[in-house]
C-alpha cells in the first residue's frame, strides 16, 4: 500500500475511533437531538431582528409592540433555556449509548439536570434565563456527560450490590422511583461538593460564575491589538467546536474590551481626529463572522457548490437563509462541526485568515476604519458596506468569502469521502440483514424496526421517492426457445444509487410498497418501457414479447387499470405483443373483482404471466379462471435443478399441468447447458438466464 494511502488510512481510523467515543457520540447525539429548537429560535430571532428599519419601526409599534413580544416569547423558550434544553438531550444521548447499564434514561436526565442547577447557581436569588441561556452551553455539556457517568456508576454499584428500596404496599411505579433515590443523591452529593470548594477557593458565587471571570481575567492582560483579537477568534472558534456557545461565552469580553473601540472612533470625529481603532463588536461581526461562527457563509458555499452529497447539500438549502442573517446554529449542530475532527482546521482556519486579512486591510487603509453601528443579523455585503461607509468594505467581505469558501472546499471533499465509504458499509450490511430475511420479508416492515437497519431503511426509502424517475434504469434480459431464437425480454429494475451504486432491486420493491409509491414506480417503469420498445425490438427481435413485472397489489387495482386504458388510448397495445408478470409479493384473492380486471386487461391486448411459481403465495387455484397465458418457474427450481431429485419431479408436474391448460413454461437462471437440456426434457418452452446473455440495458443496445 502507497505511504499516502496508509497516512489517510490511520486519519480515518482516528476519527473513526474519536467519533465512537462515547462523550463525542453523546454531545453530537444531544445536540442533533436539539436543533428543531434551534432552527425555531433561529427563525424567531431573525424575525426579531430583521435589519431594516420599516420592519422594526412596525413590529415596535403594532399593536403596543404584540409582534415583538410573540418574538421575544419564541426565542426566550428556545434559545433563553438553551442549556436546560442540552443538558436533557445530551445525558439522554448518553444514557441511550451506554447499552451496558440498566439505569432508566429519566433518571439519568434528573441528575444531570439537578447537577446542571447546582454547578449554575440556582440557589441564587439572581438566578435567571442568563444563567441557563446560550451562555452556559459549556457548562451544560459538562454536566449532560459526567453527571450522567457518574449517575450511572452509581446505579450500578448499587444494584450489584442487590440494594433495593421498596415502600410496602406502594405502587410498583413509586417503588422504582425510590431506586433512584440513593444514586441520585450521591450524584447530587458530589457535584455540591465540587461547586462549594469552587465558591469557597475562588471566592466565586458558582461554577458558572468562574468561567465567565476566568475568560475576562484572561482577556486583561495586554494591549488591545492584533494578538489579542487574533487569540479572541480563536478560542472563540475552538470553543464552538467543543459545542459551547464561544461568542455568547466571550461576551463580557467583547463588551469590556473590544466594543469601546467604535465608541472610540466615533469621539475622534466627532473632534475632527482620524479614527484609530481596527478592533470593536462591529468589526468581529461583519469581517469575521459572516454567516456566524467559523465564517460559515464559506461552509455553506463550500457544501453547495462543491458537495456531493445529497443529504449536506439539503442540509446547506435548509440552514441558507438563516446563515444569511449570521444565525449558523442548524448547520454547526446538524452538519455537525462541532466535534468533527475532519472540521476542526478549517472551522479555526477560516475565520482567522478573514481576521487578518481585515485587520491589515483596515490597517494600511485599504478599507475605512468602522465608525457605523451595524446589527450583527446583517447580511454580508451590506454590512461591510454600511459599517464602513464604504464600498471597499463589501468587496473586503467578498474577498474573505472566496478566500475562506477555498479553505473549506478540500474539507467537505475528504468529509464526502469519508461518508460515502462509511454509507457504503453501512448499505452492505443493511443488505446482508435483507436476504438473511429474505424468506419472511414481507410480512415484516423494514422502516418500522427498532434498530440501525429500520433507520437506514427510512433514509434509503426517503432518498427513492425523491429520485423516483431520475436513478430510474431499465434492463431487459432476453429469453429464447430451446432453438436458441430470441423469443421476449423481460424488463428488469435497476435503481443506479449516487454512493451504494446499483441497488439490490428487491429492496428497492420493498421500501417502494412500504413508503407508499410502489403504484407510481410500477407506472413509470411500464411508461418507461413503452418508450424504449422501439430500441429493444431493433436488438433482439421485431416479434418478440416484452414482459413487464407488477406486483400482486398492484395490479388488481383500479388505478393500474386505469393507468392502462389511458395508455392504451394513446398508443393501442394490440400487436405489441406485452406481457405483465405478477410478481408474488402478496397473496392474490380470485374474486369477483379482480377476475374482472384481469379480464379487462386482457381485452386491452395484454398478456399475463405468474412469476415464481410454486412458491411463496402461489396456488394452484391461480390457474382456474384461465386468464394467464405463462408460467414462470421459481429460480429456485432451476437452481438446485442438481442438487435435489425433487425440483426435477416438480418441474416435470408443472409443465404437465402447464400443457393441459395450454401455458408456456418459462425457466430463468439458466446458466449452462446441461440445465438447458434438462429443463427442455421436463417440458419447459422459453429459457432466460446467463447463458444465453446477462440483462442489457438500453444505453448499451446500438443502432
Amino acid at each position: 500500500m502507497p505511504e499516502k494511502s496508509r497516512k489517510i488510512n490511520k486519519i480515518y481510523d482516528f476519527m473513526a475511533k474519536a467519533e465512537q467515543w462515547t462523550p463525542v457520540s453523546a454531545i453530537r447525539g444531544g445536540l442533533l437531538a436539539i436543533t428543531p429548537v434551534l432552527i425555531i429560535g433561529a427563525f424567531a430571532l431573525i424575525l426579531k431582528t430583521f435589519p431594516v428599519s420599516f420592519y422594526q419601526n412596525f413590529i415596535t409599534t403594532f399593536a403596543n409592540g404584540l409582534l415583538l413580544s410573540f418574538f421575544d416569547f419564541i426565542y426566550s423558550a428556545t434559545f433563553g433555556v438553551l442549556s436546560i434544553y442540552m443538558t436533557v438531550s445530551i445525558s439522554r444521548s448518553y444514557a441511550h449509548i451506554r447499552s451496558d447499564t440498566s439505569a432508566p434514561v429519566i433518571s439519568v436526565i434528573l441528575a444531570s439536570l439537578l447537577s446542571f442547577f447546582i454547578l449554575a447557581g440556582a440557589y441564587l436569588p439572581n438566578f435567571g434565563s442568563e444563567s441557563v441561556g446560550p451562555k452556559s452551553m459549556f457548562l451544560a455539556i459538562i454536566t449532560g456527560i459526567w453527571a450522567s457517568a457518574l449517575y450511572i456508576r452509581f446505579y450500578d454499584a448499587l444494584k450489584k450490590r442487590q440494594r433495593q428500596f421498596y415502600s410496602t404496599g406502594a405502587d410498583r411505579d413509586f417503588n422504582r422511583m425510590l431506586s433512584y433515590l440513593i444514586p441520585l443523591a450521591l450524584t447530587a452529593i458530589v457535584f455540591a461538593i465540587f461547586n462549594t470548594v469552587i465558591v469557597y477557593v475562588f471566592n466565586v458565587d458558582s461554577f458558572r460564575m468562574l468561567l465567565v471571570l476566568a475568560f475576562d481575567k484572561l482577556f486583561s492582560i495586554g494591549k488591545i491589538g492584533f494578538f489579542k483579537g487574533f487569540f479572541f477568534v480563536l478560542l472563540s472558534s475552538v470553543l464552538w467546536f467543543f459545542g459551547i456557545h464561544g461568542s455568547d461565552t466571550l461576551e463580557s469580553v467583547m463588551q469590556n474590551v473590544f466594543a469601546p473601540g467604535l465608541e472610540i472612533n466615533r469621539a475622534a470625529i466627532a473632534v475632527g481626529n482620524a479614527p484609530t481603532e481596527v478592533l470593536n463588536k462591529v468589526f468581529f461581526d461583519c469581517f469575521v463572522l459572516m454567516g456566524g461562527c467559523g465564517s460559515a457563509i464559506c461552509l455553506l458555499i463550500a457544501i453547495l457548490v462543491f458537495s456531493r452529497n445529497r443529504a449536506r447539500r439539503g442540509l446547506g438549502f435548509a440552514a441558507a437563509f438563516p446563515m444569511i442573517f449570521n444565525i449558523n446554529e442548524l448547520m454547526v449542530f446538524g452538519l455537525p462541526v462541532i466535534f468533527n475532527p475532519i472540521m476542526f482546521i478549517p472551522f479555526v482556519t477560516v475565520p482567522l485568515a478573514c481576521y487578518t486579512f481585515s485587520y491589515f486591510a483596515i490597517s494600511i487603509g485599504l478599507v475605512p476604519m468602522i465608525t457605523q453601528t451595524v446589527e450583527w443579523t446583517t447580511p454580508i455585503i451590506l454590512g461591510g458596506l454600511h459599517a464602513t461607509g464604504s464600498v471597499a468594505g463589501s468587496l473586503l467581505q467578498i474577498f474573505n468569502v472566496i478566500i475562506g469558501t477555498l479553505i473549506y472546499v478540500p474539507f467537505i471533499r475528504l468529509l464526502d469521502k469519508r461518508d460515502a465509504e462509511k454509507y457504503r458499509r453501512e448499505y452492505d450490511s443493511f443488505v446482508n440483514y435483507f436476504r438473511r430475511n429474505e424468506s419472511s420479508i414481507s410480512g415484516m416492515r423494514l422502516t418500522e424496526q427498532n434498530n440501525v437497519y429500520g433507520e437506514f431503511a427510512k433514509s434509503l426509502c426517503a432518498e427513492l421517492e425523491h429520485s423516483l424517475k431520475k436513478c430510474m434504469i431499465l434492463a431487459y434480459q432476453p429469453q429464447y426457445d430451446y432453438e436458441e431464437k430470441c423469443v421476449g425480454a423481460e424488463v428488469l429494475l435497476r435503481w443506479n444509487h449516487p454512493i451504494y451504486g446499483t441497488l439490490y432491486p428487491p429492496i428497492v420493491i420493498k421500501l417502494a410498497e412500504e413508503g407508499g409509491f410502489l403504484p407510481d414506480l410500477e407506472e413509470a417503469i411500464f411508461t418507461r418501457a413503452l418508450q424504449e420498445r422501439p430500441k429493444v425490438l431493433e436488438k433482439f427481435g421485431e416479434n418478440i414479447k416484452i414482459s413487464i413485472n407488477v406486483t400482486g397489489k398492484t395490479i388488481v387495482s383500479q388505478r393500474y387499470l386505469q393507468f392502462c386504458q389511458k395508455l392504451d388510448a394513446k398508443d393501442s397495445f394490440s400487436g405489441k405483443n406485452l406481457c405483465l408478470e405478477v410478481t408474488e409479493q402478496d397473496s392474490l384473492s380470485f374474486d369477483e373483482n379482480t377476475v374482472t380486471t384481469f379480464k379487462a386487461l386482457k381485452d386491452l391486448g395484454l398478456s399475463l404471466a405468474i412469476d415464481d411459481f410454486s412458491m411463496g403465495q402461489t396456488s394452484i387455484n391461480y390457474l382456474k379462471e384461465n386468464l394467464f397465458d405463462f408460467i414462470k418457474l421459481d429460480g429456485s427450481l432451476v437452481r438446485e435443478l442438481f442438487d435435489r431429485s425433487n425440483c426435477r419431479e416438480i418441474i416435470i408436474s408443472i409443465s404437465r399441468l402447464a400443457k393441459s391448460l395450454h401455458l408456456s413454461v418459462i425457466a430463468e437462471y439458466v446458466e449452462t447447458k446441461e440445465q438447458l437440456d434438462t429443463l427442455h426434457e421436463t417440458g419447459c418452452d422459453y429459457y432466460q438466464g446467463y447463458l444465453f446473455s446477462p440483462a442489457v440495458f438500453i444505453s448499451e443496445i446500438k443502432k
